[in-house]
């Protein structure tokens, strides 16, 4: 009996030092874990607008995935995309330059030569500085190549000559050819013996199009959108070959998906930045079969909550990986929404009482306020304290930020360093902001904002969105009148000088084809 008493106090001195150790282990893994570089994850979201999410008011759509990180971090109500269309505030969000200073960001065709100049300040090129680990996972659209793309080999320059260590991207967007994959720069999955060919201006003999083989049709587009045929899908422009390789769209959002989540697994050992483009809610919504009804509202309802799946299961597996309480997450949208963008999808005819623009005024291509005001969020666990911000702030500052973030000296451009803001710390933001809308600029100043007169209709007929144009000034005082429907410009013409002055000051005095007015 002693000696079985005796084995057991041995058994249990080994037990508790054990224990004891493990425990040491885990608190300096824990020291280690708090002394690394913070991880860096955007979601972009492409064409969801201000009201599309829960969290921002909308009722008839359910968001949870969303709303966790908004509910958990810093909420913006003022956070605006730097463009009411996709390339420019791609190119805005990646190099902190406001895209009217470069004349070629606009919305590209897929054959667009790149953008970003290689030799141009980049978020992932800052951070790769300071031993980040970069990738990028989903749509690019910000050109490939130097006009001249060669589809069967190594495409360069693209996305690993800007910063990323890791790309898997589409080239453009998902209704434009090429519709395929492209993994650091060569086509995933490519069969050399059926090599791609790529014409935006001509179809390939003997080749079906949307326009001529409606019966191969499971989607009607417009003109448009009715030339080279995949999956069933008209798209914008023509491809010959490349069949292995091309992508079956109701399983894009889950492929790319995969790829960011094995990234994330991949790197996990390392200070990492994943720029995770999401293709929804753009044309063509091509929901996996599971979503499909899941919204009540047709394609673009259901893309939306599969997306917000999606954005649920990325941030379980930084969970998993215990990368969540060491992670940065900004999550957004490149401009607002549309309905109607070129496929017959009943976004409009199921749409009932959901309001995608929220109380604001427009959409995408517009310079009213539903064509940049978007979502926008910043969730760290355990470091950003929950918080609603009206404080204005723009996604060509995540550049500055991050850099003070890392401790990177750079030139800032137009970003400005608002990483204090970002983290919820403090509640002053930008002074001002100017936002674009198809080569138009406008300006915001506090709670006004300033829109100059443009040519052009005021409602675009085709996608049923105001544009912003008018052939007088229009100034909005944001904070009594969210809608935008009280032109004060006739009624506070000092203020309308003032601010016609602070934006000439940052814009020049070139930016309309309208006579000014004459305040002397």
């Amino acid at each position: 009996m002693k000696r079985i008493i005796y084995l057991l106090l041995v058994l249990f001195t080994i037990s508790t030092s054990c224990k004891k150790n493990s425990n040491k282990q885990d608190e300096l893994l824990t020291e280690q874990e708090a002394q690394r570089q913070p991880n860096i994850v955007f979601i972009y979201a492409d064409d969801l607008g201000y009201g599309d999410v829960s969290a921002y008011g909308a009722t008839e759509l359910s968001t949870p995935n969303i709303d966790k990180l908004a509910n958990g971090g810093v909420m913006f109500t003022n956070g605006y995309a730097s463009s009411a269309t996709c390339t420019p505030s791609r190119f805005a969000l990646l190099t902190g330059t406001y895209p009217w200073r470069n004349k070629d960001a606009k919305i590209l065709p897929g054959t667009a030569p790149l953008l970003i100049d290689t030799t141009q300040v980049t978020i992932p090129k800052m951070l790769k500085s300071k031993g980040y680990h970069t990738g990028i996972v989903g749509k690019w659209h910000l050109g490939l190549g130097t006009g001249n793309v060669n589809w069967n080999t190594h495409i360069s320059p693209g996305p690993n000559e800007v910063g990323f260590d890791y790309s898997y991207i589409m080239a453009a967007t998902q209704d434009r050819v090429p519709t395929v994959y492209i993994k650091n720069g060569y086509v995933d999955n490519l069969d050399q013996n059926d090599p791609i060919e790529i014409n935006y201006d001509k179809n390939f003999e003997g080749e079906p199009t949307g326009t001529n083989n409606p019966e191969l049709l499971k989607m009607l587009g417009d003109p448009q959108h009715s030339n080279s045929i995949n999956n069933g899908v008209p798209r914008i422009g023509y491809m010959r070959g490349g069949t292995s390789a091309k992508w079956i769209d109701e399983d894009m959002a889950g492929h790319f998906l995969e790829e960011a989540q094995n990234y994330i697994k991949q790197q996990k050992s390392n200070p990492f930045f994943l720029y995770y483009a999401l293709q929804q809610p753009h044309v063509p919504r091509t929901p996996n079969p599971r979503f499909v009804g899941s919204s009540g509202m047709g394609p673009r309802g259901d893309v939306i909550i599969e997306a917000d799946w999606c954005i649920g299961e990325l941030i379980k597996t930084l969970e998993e990986q215990r990368l969540l309480e060491n992670t940065l997450i900004v999550l957004s949208s490149d401009n607002g929404p549309v309905l109607n963008d070129g496929y017959a999808d009943e976004a409009i005819e199921k749409l009932g009482d959901h309001k995608p623009w929220g109380e604001l005024r427009g959409g995408k291509y517009s310079l009213l306020e539903a064509g940049t005001r978007v979502p926008f969020i910043t969730y760290w666990k355990g470091t950003i304290k929950p918080n609603v911000s009206d404080a204005l702030v723009s996604q060509i500052d995540l550049l500055a930020s991050l850099s003070s973030l890392v401790d990177s000296k750079i030139e800032k451009g137009d970003s400005q360093n608002l990483l204090d803001v970002f983290l919820g710390k403090e509640s002053k933001g930008r002074d001002n902001v100017i936002i674009e809308a198809t080569s138009r600029t406008a300006f915001r100043e506090g709670d006004w904002i300033l829109i100059p007169p443009y040519k052009g209709p005021a409602v675009n007929k085709i996608k049923n969105i105001e544009t912003g144009n008018s052939k007088e000034f229009q100034l909005y005082n944001l904070k009594g009148d969210i809608g935008q429907k009280n032109n004060l410009a006739n009624v506070n013409p000092e203020k309308l000088k003032n601010m016609i002055k602070n934006f000439e000051s940052i814009r020049g005095d070139s930016y309309n084809e309208i006579e000014q007015p004459n305040f002397k």
